[in-house]
């Protein structure tokens, strides 16, 4: 199925925001990459410790991308396909390989470690070249779904419907998951989207796990971005 130019106007032309279900997961997976791509760019590969610290980077960045679009199969292209046969089709097929992609990628890192101390510096320059090119693929990747899926989604769910839909795919995160996702979606949102983000949050967790949340995501809040937030939640 073709996603219509009719579906896409859609998306630029509403008046009233709809539920999106991508863009604030997406901000987070855009912070994460450039972070991430940048500390590669710096890395000093003959600093073993060094070394070490941004290949687990590189790694925790392929794990979340692979965990990210995992939760999209399994949920997000349920739901296009459930109404909209054949609508999900391109962006599975690139899912697909995305995760030939971060296998490759895995054994890149490997293989910087294993690397002779002399061979080290070209096979991260090699690794950093790779991993640019994945974020320029997942960059676009991401704007179509923030766009065309969504022209699809919108069309032919309501946005309680949406809401039961993101809610189910949240609830299926195990714990220790989630609090890596949100380190990276809480600081990287604009203050009215992680207001949002955070009073859903408290109404519908258990207030601990609240309570983590806002511990993990403070340190990486200015106190500007913190006060703003804190006067939004205490005055909900």
């Amino acid at each position: 199925m073709q996603i219509t130019s009719r579906e896409l106007a859609q998306v630029a032309a509403a008046e009233a925001p709809r539920f999106d279900m991508y863009t604030g997961i997406h901000k987070a997976m855009r912070a994460v990459m450039a972070d991430t791509l940048l500390a590669l760019g710096r890395l000093d590969a003959g600093d073993e410790e060094e070394l070490a610290d941004v290949s687990q980077r590189v790694l925790q960045l392929l794990g979340m991308c692979e965990s990210h679009l995992a939760h999209e199969n399994a949920f997000v292209h349920r739901a296009i396909e459930a109404r909209a046969p054949g609508a999900s089709d391109a962006i599975a097929h690139e899912h697909a390989e995305h995760r030939q992609a971060i296998a490759a990628l895995a054994s890149q890192v490997a293989a910087v470690q294993s690397a002779p101390a002399h061979h080290r510096h070209a096979a991260a320059l090699a690794l950093y070249r790779a991993l640019s090119l994945f974020v320029a693929e997942n960059l676009q990747h991401m704007h179509v779904e923030e766009t065309a899926h969504n022209a699809v989604l919108w069309a032919r769910y309501t946005d309680a419907e949406l809401v039961a839909i993101h809610d189910e795919l949240v609830t299926s995160i195990p714990p220790e998951e989630m609090m890596g996702f949100a380190r990276w979606l809480v600081p990287f949102m604009n203050p009215l989207e992680r207001f949002h983000l955070l009073a859903d949050m408290r109404a519908k967790a258990p207030a601990p796990a609240f309570e983590a949340v806002l511990a993990a995501v403070r340190p990486h809040l200015t106190p500007r971005e913190w006060q703003k937030l804190e006067g939004a939640l205490a005055s909900a």
